[in-house]
């Protein structure tokens, strides 16, 4: 049997980029995954990105799962009610939530300063980036609550108060933290991990499209940009949420501090039956920014000497 067998994931969010990875590793390890979004075949929210819920729920189970999609709006609280409800009707219970809407692609304006921004794209990657994480929350929580034990993951940029290069930008990422760390005190009584995770320069469908490569030759991009040496595959956030969700998903743990040691997590996640690839391997547990680890049960599972008690300056 998979490790997450019998397991029920929402990932919010799941359409492409470190959302669809997630969704897929969780279906690796056996869990049930409902893949939200508004992208679907036959409304592609995007002219310029071919990719749908349709496309990452059919990966999930291809990788061992069992993927659902669910066309939903999360600034809609309607739809996203309804959805939770579906999953209250059909399974009874969530075990995992990943909140990774975004969608703040075409928004971004870095190098223009706050006095000559615009003001309604800058409020409506708020509205997206934050509106988004809370409404699904409010509606998800209720069934981790009742059975008192889930994992929720909040899916942001950095892990430090670091100016993020643009005002609306380093808003909308420092506050998903900060929403983490929340909720982390919020539902530590009830038995439930809230973390978030932060990936790093990502290879992202559309990155690799902006550079003009593919997973298998990304090396390439480095001729136009060096700094594309440091990019991560989204394979990297599939390993570091299953890795997370083996152990802490009965657990209790806050976020403000890292995993250490990566080769040691590595191992220690594919001896829970997760397995890892290409540069994910030995990269795992960077993508794992905001933990907490003073629950017994984590540090029994990763080993206390590889956790660092450095805070980020979020707690």
């Amino acid at each position: 049997m998979k490790p997450l067998t019998g397991k029920i994931a929402v990932v919010a969010g799941a359409t492409r980029g470190a959302g669809r990875g997630i969704a897929c590793m969780l279906g690796e390890a056996g869990a049930t995954v409902y893949c939200t979004g508004r992208s679907t075949r036959d409304n592609l929210v995007s002219a310029s990105r071919p990719e749908t819920i349709e496309d990452t729920a059919e990966m999930v189970t291809q990788d061992g799962g069992v993927g659902i999609p669910v066309r939903v709006d999360h600034l809609d609280k309607t739809q996203v009610e309804a959805m939770f409800k579906r999953v209250r009707d059909q399974h009874k219970h969530l075990d995992i939530l990943v909140n990774d809407i975004w969608g703040g692609e075409k928004l971004l304006e870095f190098g223009t300063p706050v006095w000559e921004m615009d003001v309604e794209k800058g409020l409506q990657m708020l509205r997206t980036a934050i509106n988004s994480h809370i409404i699904t929350s409010r509606y998800g929580l209720p069934l981790m609550v009742e059975r008192k034990q889930g994992l929720v993951i909040e899916v942001t940029d950095g892990d430090t108060l670091d100016y993020r290069g643009n005002f609306i930008y380093d808003i909308a990422k420092t506050t998903v933290i900060r929403m983490a760390y929340g909720l982390s005190q919020e539902l530590k009584s009830n038995g439930i991990t809230a973390l978030a995770l932060t990936p790093g320069f990502l290879r992202s469908e559309e990155m690799l499209d902006h550079f003009g490569v593919t997973e298998a030759n990304w090396r390439d991009a480095t001729k136009k940009d060096p700094h594309f040496i440091a990019s991560e595959t989204p394979l990297f956030c599939r390993a570091c949420s299953s890795g997370l969700s083996l152990g802490p998903l009965l657990c209790q743990a806050h976020c403000s501090r890292r995993f250490r040691n990566c080769p040691k997590i590595a191992a220690e996640v594919q001896d829970k039956g997760v397995s890892l690839h290409d540069d994910a391997k030995s990269w795992v547990c960077q993508g794992i920014r905001e933990a907490t680890l003073s629950c017994p049960r984590l540090k029994s599972l990763f080993g206390a000497r590889y956790i660092s008690t450095k805070s980020s300056g979020f707690a």
